[in-house]
């Protein structure tokens, strides 16, 4: 079964502490689904600073149930208006 990962672009963060809140619980929120996080960083084309996350997960049945899940909806209120982001999932090649 191939594998699901979810590229997260931020567009523009406004309230670091809510990021900060926020990336202290979706870890947790997303580790039961067998999360595993592979890349971190900033976006290299065109000059854009968007900071970049792509998570692993063992298909895209169990990123779209993390993405639904009760913990990770709490992690999304923590971060609130704190960012502009967007979430696209995708399954693996292999």
């Amino acid at each position: 079964m191939p594998k699901g990962y979810w590229v997260t672009c931020y567009r523009s963060i406004s309230d670091p502490q809510k990021l900060a809140a926020y990336a202290k619980l979706a870890p947790l929120a997303t580790a039961p689904f067998g999360c595993r996080y592979i890349a971190r960083g900033a976006a290299f084309e065109a000059g854009q600073k968007e900071r970049i996350v792509i998570s692993e997960f063992p298909s895209v049945e169990k990123a779209i149930a993390a993405y639904n899940s009760p913990a990770y909806k709490d992690a999304l209120k923590a971060l609130g208006d704190g960012a502009v982001r967007d979430i696209r999932i995708v399954e693996g090649l292999d």
